[in-house]
């Protein structure tokens, strides 16, 4: 099994903290590979918001593919983290050039555009460099969007991050998700290791789902450019989230109600019962097999924990006003907030959907049996 750990905090945080509660809980992986998603940045980045930060890994001669590629679409650097490795990694660590954080001006023709509309030109420019990227081996890119970092890397997750020297106040950030991946179905791949990212959501599971191929295939037919990839069978589950929120218009509480719909009989007698009915006929193909525990977050910074129908995949919330903490167990919470009521801490089960919203005062939990708010 993979392990997971997300926390938000009123603070910045270091990444290091993610990553030493992933450290605690190193048996529950086999040091396969680590990935980071920062958000609501600190540092320099704190007045930038704005922004588009691109993040990932080139070669050198990738790296001036990408300048040249950004500079002819009027792109300008704003600032950069460039991290130049030794020549010769840990073992267990590819070797690379360069790890790259950079976040970009805007064209000057992008500046009637509405915020919207700017970031619905994003997704296209990362899907060619990934494009780009996949067709000469010179590029890895993780993302491209204001207000977010991704970092991503073969090896164990204490080895990685101390390689790369992350522990530095130029990555803190107040919500940090951190994945310690146990490989188990596909090749080990960058873009395979969580989380996943498309449009300001992000997902990280725990799990396996063997629906992947249906639900591949419904994502694909949308025609919407973002659903590609699928270098892993758990990407689906950030897709499956912005369809839920972007797409559909529905809020993070129906999500559930997508990929691990009640039973037929519970529907019925459910406050929503027709909705429900609807939802499940017309969203059948996305409906998850598989244990998972998925922890996901939107781009109003709140972060999320859901489970499936069996439960067989750990995972635990517990905090304090102004820090809350995900993680796959409680060691995960001790190492990283061990400053709380334990007696406080949830583990969500399989109709719960537990919530931390941007204010990070309280661990909101829903469940499938109340009423939605719908917004009609």
């Amino acid at each position: 099994m993979c392990r997971l750990f997300a926390i938000t905090s009123n603070e910045p945080l270091s990444p290091m903290v993610a990553v030493e509660a992933l450290n605690v809980m190193r048996e529950g992986h086999d040091c396969s590979g680590v990935g980071l998603f920062l958000r609501d940045l600190a540092g320099p980045f704190e007045e930038m918001k704005n922004a588009p930060i691109l993040s990932g890994i080139f070669s050198e001669k990738g790296l001036r593919r990408l300048d040249s590629f950004m500079m002819d679409l009027g792109f300008m650097t704003k600032y950069k983290i460039t991290i130049k490795v030794p020549k010769t990694p840990p073992p267990g660590i590819p070797k690379r050039d360069v790890y790259l954080i950079r976040a970009y001006e805007y064209p000057e023709e992008w500046d009637d555009l509405s915020d919207e509309e700017r970031m619905q030109r994003l997704l296209p420019i990362r899907l060619q460099l990934r494009a780009m990227g996949e067709e000469k081996q010179d590029m890895i890119v993780f993302s491209f969007w204001p207000d977010v970092i991704m970092i991503k890397e073969i090896g164990d997750p204490l080895l990685v991050t101390n390689y790369l020297k992350l522990d530095r106040k130029e990555l803190n950030a107040r919500v940090i998700m951190a994945q310690g991946r146990q490989n188990t179905n596909y090749g080990i791949t960058l873009y395979a290791c969580h989380p996943f990212f498309i449009q300001g959501f992000s997902t990280m599971t725990n799990g396996e789902n063997t629906a992947f191929l249906p639900i591949k295939a419904f994502l694909e037919s949308r025609g919407y450019p973002g659903y590609i990839g699928y270098e892993s069978d758990s990407e689906v589950f950030s897709h499956i989230l912005h369809y839920t929120i972007a797409q559909l218009g529905l809020n993070l509480e129906t999500y559930q109600h997508v990929i691990t719909p009640l039973q037929q009989d519970d529907i019925a007698d459910h406050p929503n019962a027709e909705f429900l009915k609807n939802l499940k006929q017309t969203c059948r193909q996305l409906i998850i097999d598989g244990p998972n525990c998925v922890i996901g977050c939107l781009p109003d910074h709140s972060l999320f924990m859901v489970q499936d129908r069996k439960k067989l995949r750990p995972g635990v919330v517990g905090g304090k006003p102004g820090v809350y903490a995900y993680s796959s167990e409680i060691c995960g919470l001790d190492a990283a907030i061990p400053r709380r009521d334990k007696h406080k801490d949830f583990q969500p089960m399989h109709l719960d959907t537990a919530i931390v919203g941007p204010d990070r005062q309280e661990a909101r939990i829903c469940s499938q049996n109340d009423p939605l708010p719908l917004q009609l």
